[in-house]
């Protein structure tokens, strides 16, 4: 028999995890170009490349943080920069994107999907493509 317990921990875990692991779905659907059910690497440059151009209103080649908005801690934009310049090129802004795949991918199988995107580590990665 099912506890009053067990069916209240099961409605706060799908309302709790619902929104986001939708999100992490929804990426990618909206990512996944060769429509696998996962990302791989080309495509999440492919979706940070034309995030970058987007967030780039001056087309200087360059994201300082105003651009970023919130897409990194002040921290982690000065880690990213290594001329330290206080912004990233696209090769930079391409590091720390594939950083990120890789933390969100610990099967090490190249590809992610909802489920790995909807960690910590996936989370922090659909921060720099949206």
């Amino acid at each position: 028999m099912i506890s009053r317990r067990s069916v209240a921990l099961a409605f706060t875990f799908a309302v709790v995890s619902g929104p986001a692991w939708s999100a992490s779905a929804s990426a990618v659907k909206m990512f996944d170009t060769d429509n696998d059910g996962t990302l791989d690497l080309a495509e999440v440059k492919k979706a940070a490349t034309a995030l970058f151009a987007k967030l780039d209103p001056d087309h200087d080649g360059t994201l300082d943080a105003r651009e970023l908005r919130g897409r990194l801690t002040a921290k982690e934009l000065a880690a990213a920069d290594p001329d330290h310049d206080g912004t990233l090129t696209l090769d930079e802004y391409l590091a720390v994107v594939e950083q990120r795949f890789n933390a969100a991918n610990p099967d090490k199988d190249g590809t992610l999907d909802a489920k790995e995107l909807n960690s910590p580590a996936g989370r922090a990665l659909l921060r720099l493509l949206r």
